[in-house]
Protein backbone atom coordinates (compact mmCIF):
# COMPACT_ATOMS: atom_id res chain seq x y z
CA UNK A 1 0.00 0.00 0.00
CA UNK A 2 1.31 3.45 -0.91
CA UNK A 3 2.55 5.66 1.91
CA UNK A 4 -0.09 8.11 3.12
CA UNK A 5 0.44 11.82 2.58
CA UNK A 6 0.60 13.87 5.75
CA UNK A 7 -1.84 16.81 5.62
CA UNK A 8 -2.38 19.36 8.37
CA UNK A 9 -6.02 20.05 7.43
CA UNK A 10 -8.29 18.37 4.88
CA UNK A 11 -11.76 19.71 4.05
CA UNK A 12 -14.46 17.79 2.18
CA UNK A 13 -18.09 18.71 1.64
CA UNK A 14 -21.19 17.78 -0.33
CA UNK A 15 -20.55 14.04 -0.43
CA UNK A 16 -24.28 13.26 -0.37
CA UNK A 17 -23.99 9.70 0.91
CA UNK A 18 -27.24 7.88 0.21
CA UNK A 19 -27.76 9.28 -3.28
CA UNK A 20 -27.06 7.77 -6.70
CA UNK A 21 -24.62 10.50 -7.65
CA UNK A 22 -22.26 10.01 -4.71
CA UNK A 23 -18.77 8.81 -5.64
CA UNK A 24 -18.16 6.95 -2.39
CA UNK A 25 -15.55 4.57 -3.84
CA UNK A 26 -13.40 7.45 -5.05
CA UNK A 27 -13.80 9.34 -1.78
CA UNK A 28 -12.70 6.28 0.18
CA UNK A 29 -9.57 5.97 -1.94
CA UNK A 30 -8.77 9.62 -1.26
CA UNK A 31 -9.37 9.34 2.48
CA UNK A 32 -7.13 6.27 2.64
CA UNK A 33 -4.38 8.14 0.81
CA UNK A 34 -3.99 10.92 3.40
CA UNK A 35 -3.14 11.23 7.07
CA UNK A 36 -4.72 14.51 8.22
CA UNK A 37 -4.21 16.06 11.64
CA UNK A 38 -7.63 17.70 11.25
CA UNK A 39 -10.48 16.60 8.97
CA UNK A 40 -13.34 19.03 8.40
CA UNK A 41 -16.60 17.60 7.04
CA UNK A 42 -18.17 20.81 5.76
CA UNK A 43 -21.82 19.83 5.38
CA UNK A 44 -24.05 17.59 3.27
CA UNK A 45 -21.97 14.51 4.01
CA UNK A 46 -25.04 12.31 4.48
CA UNK A 47 -28.05 13.35 2.39
CA UNK A 48 -30.83 13.02 4.95
CA UNK A 49 -33.25 14.83 2.61
CA UNK A 50 -33.12 12.01 0.07
CA UNK A 51 -32.20 9.13 2.37
CA UNK A 52 -33.89 5.87 1.47
CA UNK A 53 -33.65 2.49 3.20
CA UNK A 54 -33.70 0.89 -0.24
CA UNK A 55 -30.49 2.63 -1.33
CA UNK A 56 -27.46 2.49 0.92
CA UNK A 57 -24.60 0.74 -0.94
CA UNK A 58 -21.75 -0.99 0.88
CA UNK A 59 -19.32 1.65 -0.41
CA UNK A 60 -21.29 4.38 1.38
CA UNK A 61 -21.12 2.44 4.65
CA UNK A 62 -17.37 1.96 4.18
CA UNK A 63 -16.91 5.74 4.07
CA UNK A 64 -18.77 6.08 7.38
CA UNK A 65 -16.71 3.29 8.93
CA UNK A 66 -13.48 4.87 7.75
CA UNK A 67 -14.45 8.21 9.28
CA UNK A 68 -15.26 6.45 12.55
CA UNK A 69 -11.89 4.75 12.36
CA UNK A 70 -10.14 8.12 12.05
CA UNK A 71 -11.94 9.33 15.17
CA UNK A 72 -10.96 6.14 17.03
CA UNK A 73 -7.32 6.80 16.12
CA UNK A 74 -7.48 10.33 17.51
CA UNK A 75 -7.78 12.37 14.31
CA UNK A 76 -9.61 15.61 15.05
CA UNK A 77 -12.84 15.48 13.03
CA UNK A 78 -15.29 18.38 12.85
CA UNK A 79 -18.71 17.80 11.31
CA UNK A 80 -20.11 21.16 10.16
CA UNK A 81 -23.83 20.85 9.48
CA UNK A 82 -25.28 21.63 6.04
CA UNK A 83 -28.78 21.88 4.63
CA UNK A 84 -29.11 18.26 3.45
CA UNK A 85 -28.05 17.06 6.90
CA UNK A 86 -29.70 19.89 8.82
CA UNK A 87 -31.30 17.37 11.18
CA UNK A 88 -27.92 17.17 12.88
CA UNK A 89 -28.17 20.83 13.92
CA UNK A 90 -30.14 19.80 16.97
CA UNK A 91 -26.98 17.97 18.10
CA UNK A 92 -24.63 20.94 17.69
CA UNK A 93 -22.12 20.90 20.54
CA UNK A 94 -22.04 17.11 20.72
CA UNK A 95 -18.55 15.74 21.35
CA UNK A 96 -17.27 12.20 21.33
CA UNK A 97 -13.55 11.81 21.73
CA UNK A 98 -11.94 13.75 18.87
CA UNK A 99 -15.28 14.16 17.03
CA UNK A 100 -17.46 17.26 17.29
CA UNK A 101 -20.63 18.56 15.58
CA UNK A 102 -20.69 22.33 14.92
CA UNK A 103 -22.49 24.89 12.77
CA UNK A 104 -19.34 26.86 12.04
CA UNK A 105 -15.68 26.65 12.87
CA UNK A 106 -12.67 28.93 13.23
CA UNK A 107 -9.23 27.31 12.98
CA UNK A 108 -5.93 28.99 13.82
CA UNK A 109 -3.46 28.14 11.06
CA UNK A 110 0.08 29.45 11.41
CA UNK A 111 -1.07 32.69 12.98
CA UNK A 112 -3.98 33.17 10.56
CA UNK A 113 -7.69 32.47 11.07
CA UNK A 114 -9.83 30.30 8.80
CA UNK A 115 -13.61 30.73 9.10
CA UNK A 116 -15.45 27.62 7.96
CA UNK A 117 -19.17 27.03 7.40
CA UNK A 118 -21.32 25.19 4.85
CA UNK A 119 -22.88 28.21 3.14
CA UNK A 120 -26.60 27.45 2.89
CA UNK A 121 -27.22 30.46 5.14
CA UNK A 122 -26.70 32.60 2.00
CA UNK A 123 -29.24 30.62 -0.03
CA UNK A 124 -32.51 32.56 -0.30
CA UNK A 125 -34.30 29.43 -1.56
CA UNK A 126 -33.26 27.58 1.58
CA UNK A 127 -34.44 30.38 3.83
CA UNK A 128 -37.86 30.96 2.28
CA UNK A 129 -38.81 27.98 0.06
CA UNK A 130 -37.25 24.84 1.46
CA UNK A 131 -39.73 22.65 -0.41
CA UNK A 132 -38.46 24.13 -3.69
CA UNK A 133 -34.86 23.42 -2.70
CA UNK A 134 -35.75 19.80 -1.92
CA UNK A 135 -37.52 19.46 -5.25
CA UNK A 136 -34.42 20.79 -6.97
CA UNK A 137 -32.27 18.28 -5.09
CA UNK A 138 -34.34 15.38 -6.45
CA UNK A 139 -34.11 16.80 -9.97
CA UNK A 140 -30.35 17.17 -9.60
CA UNK A 141 -30.03 13.53 -8.48
CA UNK A 142 -32.10 12.42 -11.49
CA UNK A 143 -29.81 14.40 -13.79
CA UNK A 144 -26.78 12.67 -12.26
CA UNK A 145 -28.30 9.24 -12.98
CA UNK A 146 -29.12 10.29 -16.53
CA UNK A 147 -25.53 11.51 -16.86
CA UNK A 148 -24.30 8.04 -15.87
CA UNK A 149 -26.35 6.46 -18.65
CA UNK A 150 -25.06 8.99 -21.20
CA UNK A 151 -21.44 8.39 -20.17
CA UNK A 152 -21.93 4.63 -20.43
CA UNK A 153 -22.95 5.15 -24.05
CA UNK A 154 -19.99 7.50 -24.58
CA UNK A 155 -17.60 4.82 -23.35
CA UNK A 156 -19.10 2.26 -25.73
CA UNK A 157 -18.74 4.74 -28.62
CA UNK A 158 -15.21 5.65 -27.46
CA UNK A 159 -16.12 9.29 -26.97
CA UNK A 160 -15.23 11.69 -24.17
CA UNK A 161 -17.36 11.79 -21.05
CA UNK A 162 -19.80 14.65 -20.61
CA UNK A 163 -20.94 16.36 -17.44
CA UNK A 164 -24.52 17.47 -17.98
CA UNK A 165 -25.22 19.11 -14.64
CA UNK A 166 -21.91 20.96 -14.48
CA UNK A 167 -22.22 22.16 -18.08
CA UNK A 168 -25.76 23.37 -17.43
CA UNK A 169 -24.66 25.30 -14.34
CA UNK A 170 -21.74 26.86 -16.19
CA UNK A 171 -23.93 28.03 -19.07
CA UNK A 172 -27.00 29.30 -17.24
CA UNK A 173 -26.40 32.98 -16.46
CA UNK A 174 -28.50 32.92 -13.30
CA UNK A 175 -26.45 30.01 -11.93
CA UNK A 176 -23.18 31.77 -12.69
CA UNK A 177 -24.49 34.95 -11.06
CA UNK A 178 -25.58 33.00 -7.97
CA UNK A 179 -22.10 31.50 -7.58
CA UNK A 180 -20.45 34.90 -7.96
CA UNK A 181 -22.82 36.50 -5.45
CA UNK A 182 -22.30 33.63 -3.01
CA UNK A 183 -18.51 33.98 -3.16
CA UNK A 184 -18.60 37.76 -2.82
CA UNK A 185 -21.01 37.67 0.12
CA UNK A 186 -18.90 35.11 1.99
CA UNK A 187 -15.76 37.13 1.33
CA UNK A 188 -17.31 40.46 2.37
CA UNK A 189 -18.46 39.07 5.74
CA UNK A 190 -15.09 37.41 6.31
CA UNK A 191 -13.26 40.67 5.60
CA UNK A 192 -15.54 42.61 7.96
CA UNK A 193 -14.63 40.12 10.71
CA UNK A 194 -10.90 40.21 9.92
CA UNK A 195 -10.59 36.56 8.92
CA UNK A 196 -7.72 35.52 6.66
CA UNK A 197 -9.55 32.63 4.99
CA UNK A 198 -13.21 31.82 4.43
CA UNK A 199 -13.96 28.17 3.63
CA UNK A 200 -17.34 27.06 2.26
CA UNK A 201 -19.11 24.22 0.47
CA UNK A 202 -22.77 24.06 -0.65
CA UNK A 203 -22.51 25.30 -4.26
CA UNK A 204 -20.47 22.35 -5.61
CA UNK A 205 -17.99 24.74 -7.19
CA UNK A 206 -14.34 24.24 -6.13
CA UNK A 207 -12.51 27.53 -5.94
CA UNK A 208 -9.54 29.28 -4.38
CA UNK A 209 -9.00 32.96 -5.04
CA UNK A 210 -8.22 36.27 -3.41
CA UNK A 211 -11.21 38.57 -2.98
CA UNK A 212 -10.85 42.24 -2.18
CA UNK A 213 -13.20 45.10 -1.36
CA UNK A 214 -12.79 48.61 0.01
CA UNK A 215 -12.20 47.23 3.51
CA UNK A 216 -9.53 44.64 2.80
CA UNK A 217 -8.88 41.19 1.35
CA UNK A 218 -9.49 37.54 2.13
CA UNK A 219 -8.74 34.18 0.55
CA UNK A 220 -12.02 32.55 -0.47
CA UNK A 221 -12.00 28.74 -0.70
CA UNK A 222 -14.65 26.20 -1.65
CA UNK A 223 -14.12 22.45 -1.33
CA UNK A 224 -16.41 21.56 -4.24
CA UNK A 225 -18.14 18.18 -3.99
CA UNK A 226 -17.95 14.41 -4.47
CA UNK A 227 -20.78 14.25 -7.00
CA UNK A 228 -19.30 15.95 -10.06
CA UNK A 229 -15.93 17.50 -9.29
CA UNK A 230 -14.48 15.02 -6.76
CA UNK A 231 -12.45 17.68 -4.98
CA UNK A 232 -11.22 18.62 -1.52
CA UNK A 233 -9.23 21.36 0.14
CA UNK A 234 -5.89 20.70 1.79
CA UNK A 235 -3.79 22.94 4.03
CA UNK A 236 -0.15 22.05 4.52
CA UNK A 237 3.06 23.96 5.26
CA UNK A 238 1.31 27.34 5.32
CA UNK A 239 -0.55 27.01 2.01
CA UNK A 240 -3.94 25.88 0.72
CA UNK A 241 -4.49 23.78 -2.38
CA UNK A 242 -7.45 22.19 -4.20
CA UNK A 243 -7.13 18.43 -4.43
CA UNK A 244 -8.62 16.93 -7.61
CA UNK A 245 -9.19 13.20 -7.58
CA UNK A 246 -9.46 12.93 -11.35
CA UNK A 247 -5.93 14.32 -11.70
CA UNK A 248 -4.43 12.18 -8.96
CA UNK A 249 -5.74 8.83 -7.84
CA UNK A 250 -8.37 7.98 -10.46
CA UNK A 251 -6.19 5.23 -11.90
CA UNK A 252 -6.12 3.41 -8.55
CA UNK A 253 -9.88 2.96 -8.34
CA UNK A 254 -9.96 -0.61 -9.62
CA UNK A 255 -6.98 -1.65 -7.48
CA UNK A 256 -8.75 -0.56 -4.30
CA UNK A 257 -12.01 -2.42 -4.93
CA UNK A 258 -12.66 -5.39 -2.64
CA UNK A 259 -12.02 -8.81 -4.11
CA UNK A 260 -15.51 -9.81 -2.98
CA UNK A 261 -17.13 -7.19 -5.21
CA UNK A 262 -18.56 -8.81 -8.33
CA UNK A 263 -17.40 -7.32 -11.63
CA UNK A 264 -20.39 -6.39 -13.76
CA UNK A 265 -20.42 -7.11 -17.46
CA UNK A 266 -21.23 -4.21 -19.78
CA UNK A 267 -24.80 -5.44 -20.16
CA UNK A 268 -25.25 -5.80 -16.41
CA UNK A 269 -23.82 -2.33 -15.83
CA UNK A 270 -26.17 -0.80 -18.38
CA UNK A 271 -29.14 -2.65 -16.88
CA UNK A 272 -28.13 -1.42 -13.42
CA UNK A 273 -27.92 2.20 -14.58
CA UNK A 274 -31.27 1.95 -16.34
CA UNK A 275 -32.85 0.47 -13.19
CA UNK A 276 -31.55 3.42 -11.14
CA UNK A 277 -32.93 5.81 -13.75
CA UNK A 278 -36.35 4.15 -13.68
CA UNK A 279 -36.42 4.24 -9.87
CA UNK A 280 -35.76 7.99 -9.88
CA UNK A 281 -38.51 8.82 -12.38
CA UNK A 282 -41.06 6.41 -10.88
Amino acid sequence: MAKKRKVEVAVISDVHLGTYGCHAEELLIYLKSIKPKVLVLNGDIVDIWQFSKSYWPAAHMKVVKHLMGLVAKGTKVYYITGNHDEMLRKFVGFKLGSFQIVNKLVLELDGKRAWMFHGDVFDVTMQHSKWLAKLGAHGYDLLIVLNSVVNFCCRKLKRKKVNLSRNIKNRVKSAVKFINNFEQTAADIAISNSYDYVVCGHIHHPEMRQVTNQDGAVTYLNSGDWIENLTALEYNKGAWSIYKFQEDLAGQLEEEEDAETAILTDNQLFESLMLEFKLKIA
